[in-house]
């Protein structure tokens, strides 16, 4: 049996980024993968999915591997229950009628209302820092910009957006340290999500607004509204999917421009290169590390036997560096075509928000890489200790601001 050599329930075996050199012999030796369970994971182990066509089968068959009995190896008393009213923890045919409900928030026209905004928020942060020579790229630039798209769309008030940012971090970074939480803190953070997305909505109701709570809140479909419930879980959705996955992704997306400087000299003299360079930073490195299935019945996976009740992950880094998908996976190219990711799921889970996320990539990057000169990096690359999420906490940077 193959030893794989690292415990992927471990947050330290994701200490320096993602394991592609374990997950690149198990695409090679061992594509679908039975790992034993991790000292904090609970239960049975699970079975590692690490190439693309896999993960594929696995997101488009919800009948066979289920969402609803959570989406991450580690198991909690309570878990279960509290994940029913999260889209992340549906099953059709509750997740397509639920997902309809929401999906009027996220319409092209919202949309391209919302990136003109997005465009002015990101000239702020960046005039806000261009004058310094130096910041730290996570929390003064690329943690801003996902906070404050999140909170005007969601009409939070300006005194109640730092607990968007910080239950957010509590709720993300438990496994960290640094954060100084804990699995009961990030549950407490849950609440207090949960009295915020409830006082809004109650406002909402007595005077309604143009912004996403309004939308949720009056939204039908064939007769179904969002219970009190599901409109709490979906607020937590979008502030936590909004919010942590959008600032991750901006900031690896800068550090792999200058760790290929020759990419980025290519970007910098062809600006119309900038949507596939933020599709391949989503390829190379996407924040979400994996999700989780549950098997409701005996399947194969290329021919390995899966009982029914069996723990299956997808690792979504992997399959998006699948040799047999993509050429020179290894390979950073700003020009890559085509580049059909796994970074935003694929399936009934396909991310909501992975338009306005684009949106905020190509806003943001696109300005730095116009607006900075020499960026180079002025200390160590700190990363989030977790098993879930490639995170980033730290990115200083110095610069020269183009005048």
């Amino acid at each position: 049996m193959l030893d794989i050599g690292v415990d992927l329930t471990n947050p330290d075996t994701f200490a320096r980024g993602f394991p592609h050199d374990v997950f690149r012999r198990l695409r090679r030796e061992a594509p679908v993968y039975w790992h034993e369970k991790g000292p904090d994971a609970g239960g049975a182990g699970f079975f590692v999915v690490s190439k693309y066509d896999d993960i594929k089968h696995v997101s488009r068959n919800p009948a066979i591997f289920s969402s609803q009995p959570g989406i991450t190896v580690m198991e909690n008393p309570g878990d279960y229950e509290a994940g029913q009213s999260s889209m992340l923890q549906m099953d059709p045919p509750r997740h397509a009628r639920y997902r309809k409900l929401v999906s009027a928030g996220f319409t092209p026209r919202r949309i391209a209302e919302v990136e003109p905004v997005v465009r002015e928020l990101v000239a702020e942060i960046l005039d806000g820092v261009a004058a310094r020579g130096r910041c730290d790229f996570v929390k003064d630039v690329a943690a801003e910009l996902p906070l404050q798209v999140i909170a005007r769309f969601l009409g939070v008030p300006k005194e109640d957006r730092h607990v968007l940012f910080h239950t957010s971090n509590r709720m993300i970074g438990f496994e960290d340290p640094e954060y100084g939480t804990s699995e009961e803190d990030g549950r407490a953070a849950v609440m207090e999500l949960y009295t915020l997305a409830h006082r809004l909505a109650e406002e909402r109701r007595k005077e309604p607004k143009d912004d996403i709570i309004t939308v949720l809140l009056n939204s039908e479909v064939d007769g179904d509204r969002l219970s009190d419930l599901d409109f709490d879980a979906f607020f937590i959705l979008l502030t936590i999917a909004g919010n942590e996955t959008t600032r991750n992704q901006t900031s690896h997306g800068l550090r792999l421009l200058l760790e290929n400087p020759e990419q980025l000299s290519r970007l910098r003299g062809d600006p119309s290169l900038l949507d596939s360079a933020v599709e391949e930073m989503l390829r190379y490195n996407p924040p979400v590390m994996y999700f989780r299935r549950t098997t409701t019945q005996d399947t194969e996976i290329r021919g390995v036997h899966v009982p029914a009740g069996s723990k299956v992950t997808v690792y979504y880094p992997s399959g998006n560096r699948d040799e047999d998908v993509f050429p020179e996976a290894d390979r950073f190219d700003v020009m890559r075509s085509p580049n059909e990711h796994l970074a935003f799921g694929i399936g009934e889970h396909f991310c909501l928000g992975a338009s306005l996320a684009r949106v905020q990539l190509r806003s943001m990057l696109g300005e730095v890489v116009r607006r900075l000169e020499d960026i180079e990096l002025d200390g160590e690359i700190r990363y989030l200790r977790s098993h879930f999420i490639d995170g980033v906490k730290e990115m200083p940077i110095r610069f020269r601001a183009r005048a």
